[in-house]
């Protein structure tokens, strides 16, 4: 197992569980422990500086996240990544942020409202270049945005537990439109119906954007 880009775990001012359970997934998100990779808690409590029950606790939290599998007395490894399992996640997000923009929406300020419109807007220049990683990046500073203007406690706490499963699988997303001027233009709909304080209309729009033709 490859983890010598591992650095000891400062647990000043965080949770050592969290930060054991961070570090691991991250590392898992970046391709530091490749997928397949065996995983063994006391090669990774030295790397980190940790003792191994927190290493262990956190294999148990990223296997219950997807990013690890464990077959008892077998092996504990970094899972390979399902096809199902990334549209599954996909078609989840989508359905859960056309959920959050209907009730962000009638819940922002004027100044809340401009922030995700100026989000937006970095979602539509990216698209108009094509560039296919900062529509991913604009996109997920969006709905971030918009999801902590919901202000629902089940939401947020669903994005927190799921965050690194949905980032792990959102790494090969693509838009389901492939044109650019086609793409960009449902884009700017989206847009206007966002400024329009349209839930409804974002909804579908949002949703008629993720599927595909």
């Amino acid at each position: 197992m490859t983890i010598a880009d591992f650095a000891p775990v400062d647990p000043r001012g965080a949770v050592l569980g969290d930060e054991v359970y961070a570090r691991i997934g991250e590392a898992i998100l970046d391709g530091t422990l490749q997928p397949g990779e065996h995983l063994r808690d006391h090669e990774l409590a030295a790397r980190l500086g940790v003792s191994r029950t927190p290493v262990r606790e956190a294999l148990q939290r990223l296997e219950r996240a997807g990013l690890v599998e464990v077959a008892p007395n077998r092996y504990t490894r970094v899972s390979i990544p399902n096809p199902k399992v990334l549209a599954d996640t996909h078609e989840f997000l989508v359905h859960l942020m056309g959920n959050v923009t209907r009730l962000a929406l009638p819940r922002c300020t004027a100044e809340e409202l401009a922030e995700v419109i100026a989000l937006m807007d970095d979602v539509i220049d990216a698209s108009r270049k094509d560039d296919m990683s900062g529509i991913l990046r604009a996109s997920s500073a969006m709905f971030e945005r918009l999801t902590y203007i919901a202000d629902n406690a089940a939401i947020l706490r669903v994005m927190r537990e799921g965050e690194l499963a949905i980032r792990r699988s959102l790494a090969a997303w693509r838009p389901a439109i492939s044109c650019p001027i086609d793409r960009s233009a449902a884009f700017e709909r989206f847009r206007d119906a966002l400024a329009a304080r349209d839930g409804d209309e974002a909804e579908r729009l949002l949703r008629a954007l993720h599927t595909p033709a």
